[in-house]
């Protein structure tokens, strides 16, 4: 599961088995039970939540669309070894 960024307590991340056929770029985002799941292409959207306010969630959209190019480029790096 690797760690990408963390932003005031919350985790950004992806899990090293995605599944077959595995899913488009994505992260997942974790600060104790509150968890998102954000997709990366073709632009930053919102593909689940759990226990987060509209809130946390426009501010973690933003920390996403402000670090894309750098999330897209460690999902690219570890999926394509």
């Amino acid at each position: 599961m690797p760690k990408i960024l963390e932003w005031n307590g919350y985790k950004f991340f992806f899990f090293s088995n995605e599944g077959w056929p595995r899913d488009p770029r994505h992260v997942h985002v974790r600060k104790g039970e509150k968890s998102v799941k954000f997709w990366l292409d073709p632009f930053v959207s919102v593909a689940g939540s759990f226990d987060l306010s509209s809130s946390e969630l426009g501010q973690l959209e933003h920390v996403v669309e402000q670090n894309l190019e750098m999330m897209r480029g460690c999902w690219d790096d570890h999926f394509r070894r």
